[in-house]
C-alpha cells in the first residue's frame, strides 16, 4: 500500500536536498564522472605487483584516413628545473579552400596563463574545475623566430588578434601576414622556433613537482573551413581566442615529434613511439602520429609503466600503454579492464578504433589539474590520491576514451558546438558504465540541476559560468540524446549514433549534420525537437494546474466528478504519463500526447480524487521541474502556493550556494 503522495514528495525533496548538499563534485572535473548514480558496492580488487616493463617500439602504417591538411615536424627539449620547453617546428599547411589567402593564424594557447588579464583568466577567475591558478604559477609562449622555406623572416609580420572580445592583453591568437599569398590547393612551409614557460598545473597543462603535462604546447595553425564545411556558405578561417570554458578545434594531419628529456624521465605521447635512446645525460624520444588533430605528451621520472595488447572483433590490435603514478601501482588491472571495455564496445557501437596505440597517463595528486582530459590516442585519468578509489577511476577512463570517437575522429568544433563532443561522450559513457559496472545514472536529479537551459549551438564562453557550461553541454546534451532514444527506440538510436559516427569520421560535422542523420535514419522530421531543445533553450515542464471535485447523486449512490487540468509549460514531448489516485486507493493511468498547451480530464468514480501526478515514474528525462508535477485534490490553494514557493526557494538557495 502506497503512502500518501505528499509524504513521498516531501521525502523526495529532502533526499534531493541531501544530494545537492554533496553536489560540489558533480561537475568538478572536465567530465561528469561523479554524476549522481545508483551503483552496487564498489569492489576492491586484490593488489598485484607491477614489474618494470619495456615500452614497445612500433612503425606507422601506410593507410590514409583523413585529408591531412597540416604536417608538423617538431624537435623539443624539456628543462624541468626551470619549467621550460624549447622547440623548433617545421610546419607545412595545405590550403583546403579555393580563395587565395594572404595570412595564416596560429593558436598560442599557453599565453592564456601569462597574467590575470587574459581572456581565459578573466572569464574563469583563475579557477577551472576544482583547481586554482597558483599565484607564482604563470606561464606563456614566445615565438623567437619564424621564417619561410626561403629563409625570409616573418617576425615583423606578426600581430596578436582578439576576434571574440577585443581584449588587447590576450595573446592566444596571432595573425601572420605572408609575403606571398597561398592559392587554393597550394602548400606553404614555415620554420618556427618557440619557447614555452610552463605554468604550474592549473588548466590541463603545466608542471607539478617533477610531473609535466604538455597539452596545447606548440604553435598550432587554426582551421580554414571550405564552403559546405559545417554549413559554411563562404570559406574562411575559424578564429577564436582561448576562453575559460572553451576547448579546441584543429585540422587533421601528420606529427613527427622528437622530445629531449633528462635521462631518468619516461615520456608518454600521442601516436607511436618509434625510438628512445640515452645520449649525453638526456633521453631522446621519437614519436609519430598521423590522421590526428593534436599532439600531447607527458613526462615524469616516477611513472610506473605497464603495457598490454588488446584486440576484438572490431579492434584489429591496439597496445594499451599505462603510465601510472606510484600511488596507483597496484590498480593497473582496473585501468586495463576499463580501457579494454571502452575500446571493445565503443568500436562496436561507433566504428573501429583505427590507431595502434592508446596511452593512459595517471598524474600525481599534485598534478590533478591535468587529469580527466583527452588528446588523440592519449588520455589522462584523475590524480592518484586514493589507493582504493571508487568508480570515478573507471568512469574517467571510459569517458576520456569515448572522446577518441566524439572528439578524436569526429572532430567537431569545441569552440562553437561543444555538446557534439561532451554530450555525446557523456551519453556513451553512461551506457557503458551501466552495462559493465551496473552504475545507473540518476537522471531525474541531473535534470533538476539544469535551472538555466541554453542553446547547445552557441559559443562555449557564452554560457557564462563553468557550472552553466557543464550543466548544458554535458548534462543537458546527454539528456536530449536520451530523450531522442525514448522517442525513437533504443535500436533505432543505436543506428543513428553509429551512422553519424561512421559518416563523419575524420571530418568536422556540425549539429545540422547530426540532425540530417537522425532524419535519414528515422525517415521523419525532427525539426520541432531540434528547434525547441537543441537550437533553442527548452526543457520539458508539465504541471498539474488544478483539481476540482464535485459530488453527484447516482442510482447506486454518490458519484464524484473530478476535473483535472494539465499544463505544458515547456517543450513538447509525445507521450506524457499521468496518474490519478482516488481516496479508496484506486489508481488510473493515462497518456497525454502532449498536443496543445493544456489538457483537461473529467473522471467519474465512486470515490473522490485524492491526487494527480504527471510523469509519476520520472520517465521523461528532459523534465527538470518536478516540483509542479504533483497536486493533492484537497489542498487549499493559498497553502499550496506558499508550500510550493517555500520548497522552490529552498532548492534555489541550495543550488545558488554550490561552487563546483
Amino acid at each position: 500500500m502506497a503512502p500518501a503522495r505528499a509524504k513521498i514528495v516531501i521525502s523526495s525533496l529532502l533526499a534531493l536536498c541531501l544530494l545537492l548538499a554533496g553536489a560540489k563534485w558533480l561537475i568538478s572535473r572536465d567530465t561528469p564522472e561523479s554524476q549522481p548514480s545508483y551503483a552496487p558496492d564498489q569492489a576492491k580488487p586484490p593488489k598485484v605487483s607491477t614489474p618494470m616493463v619495456q615500452e614497445s617500439v612500433q612503425k606507422p602504417t601506410a593507410q590514409i584516413l583523413s585529408n591531412r591538411v597540416v604536417e608538423y615536424h617538431i624537435d623539443t627539449t624539456l628543462d624541468p628545473e626551470n619549467r621550460v620547453i624549447k622547440g623548433t617546428q617545421t610546419m607545412t599547411w595545405s590550403h583546403p579552400g579555393k580563395k587565395t589567402v594572404g595570412e595564416l593564424y596560429f593558436h598560442l594557447y599557453p599565453n592564456a596563463f601569462s597574467s590575470m588579464d587574459t581572456t581565459f583568466m578573466k572569464e574563469s577567475g583563475g579557477r577551472l574545475r576544482d583547481d586554482k591558478m597558483p599565484t607564482d604559477g604563470f606561464g606563456s609562449m614566445t615565438i623567437t623566430d619564424m621564417k619561410t622555406s626561403e629563409g625570409l623572416s616573418l617576425m615583423h609580420r606578426m600581430q596578436y588578434v582578439q576576434p571574440d572580445d577585443g581584449n588587447v592583453k590576450d595573446k592566444t591568437l596571432v595573425k601572420v601576414r605572408l609575403p606571398k599569398p597561398v592559392k587554393g590547393g597550394e602548400s606553404i612551409t614555415l620554420s618556427i622556433q618557440f619557447e614555452v614557460k610552463l605554468p604550474k598545473i592549473f588548466a590541463r597543462m603545466g608542471t607539478a613537482d617533477e610531473f609535466v603535462m604538455a597539452g596545447q604546447w606548440f604553435p598550432k595553425i587554426s582551421v580554414y573551413e571550405p564552403v559546405g564545411l559545417r554549413g559554411r556558405t563562404t570559406e574562411g578561417w575559424n578564429l577564436h581566442q582561448y576562453h575559460g570554458n572553451s576547448e579546441f578545434y584543429s585540422d587533421f594531419g601528420i606529427y613527427s615529434v622528437r622530445i629531449h628529456v633528462p635521462a631518468n624521465y619516461i615520456v608518454a605521447g600521442t601516436g607511436i613511439m618509434q625510438s628512445s635512446q640515452i645520449r649525453n645525460k638526456e633521453k631522446i624520444y621519437q614519436f609519430y602520429a598521423d590522421d590526428v588533430h593534436d599532439f600531447a605528451w607527458s613526462a615524469s621520472p616516477n611513472f610506473i609503466y605497464a603495457e598490454e595488447p588488446f584486440s576484438s572483433a572490431e579492434v584489429p590490435g591496439v597496445r594499451i600503454k599505462l603510465y601510472l603514478d606510484p600511488v596507483h601501482k597496484d590498480l593497473k588491472e582496473r585501468y586495463f579492464f576499463a580501457a579494454k571495455s571502452a575500446l571493445k564496445y565503443f568500436s562496436k557501437w561507433y566504428g573501429t578504433y583505427p590507431y595502434s596505440t592508446l596511452s593512459i597517463v595517471v598524474p600525481p595528486d599534485s598534478g590533478n589539474g591535468a587529469g580527466g582530459m583527452e588528446y588523440p590516442t592519449l588520455v589522462t585519468a584523475f590524480g592518484a590520491k586514493d589507493e582504493s578509489p571508487g568508480y570515478d577511476l573507471e568512469r574517467t577512463v571510459i569517458h576520456e576514451i569515448g572522446h577518441q570517437y566524439f572528439y578524436g575522429m569526429i572532430a567537431s568544433n569545441e569552440f562553437e558546438e561543444a555538446w557534439l563532443d561532451e554530450g555525446f561522450t557523456s551519453y556513451a559513457e553512461d551506457k557503458l558504465m551501466e552495462q559493465e559496472y551496473g552504475v545507473i545514472p540518476n537522471l531525474p536529479i541531473q535534470a533538476s540541476l539544469i535551472s538555466s537551459p541554453m542553446s547547445l549551438t552557441q559559443e562555449a564562453w557564452k554560457y557564462g559560468s563553468q557550472d552553466q557550461y557543464a550543466l548544458n553541454v554535458y548534462y543537458r546534451g546527454k539528456l536530449l540524446l536520451k530523450a531522442m532514444e525514448q522517442q525513437a527506440g533504443s535500436q533505432t538510436m543505436n543506428k543513428i549514433m553509429r551512422t553519424y559516427a561512421q559518416k563523419f569520421r575524420f571530418k568536422h560535422p556540425a549539429t545540422a549534420d547530426f540532425q540530417k542523420v537522425v532524419e535519414q535514419v528515422t525517415r521523419k522530421s525532427w525539426q520541432n525537437f531540434f528547434d525547441q531543445y537543441i537550437y533553442g533553450n527548452q526543457m520539458a515542464d508539465f504541471a498539474v494546474d488544478s483539481i476540482s471535485v464535485k459530488k453527484k447523486e447516482g442510482e447506486a449512490g454518490p458519484v464524484y466528478e473530478s476535473t483535472i487540468k494539465i499544463l505544458k509549460k515547456g517543450g513538447d514531448f509525445p507521450e506524457v504519463p499521468i496518474r490519478f489516485t482516488f481516496t479508496d486507493g484506486h489508481t488510473l493511468n493515462k497518456i497525454w500526447n502532449g498536443s496543445g498547451d493544456s489538457a483537461e480530464y473529467k473522471l467519474e468514480y465512486s470515490a473522490p480524487l485524492a491526487w494527480a501526478m504527471v510523469d509519476p515514474d520520472y520517465s521523461i528525462v528532459i523534465e527538470n521541474k518536478h516540483i509542479n508535477n504533483y497536486l493533492k485534490a484537497d489542498m487549499d490553494k493559498k497553502v499550496l502556493i506558499r508550500w510550493n514557493a517555500s520548497i522552490t526557494k529552498l532548492i534555489e538557495t541550495l543550488l545558488g550556494s554550490l561552487s563546483w
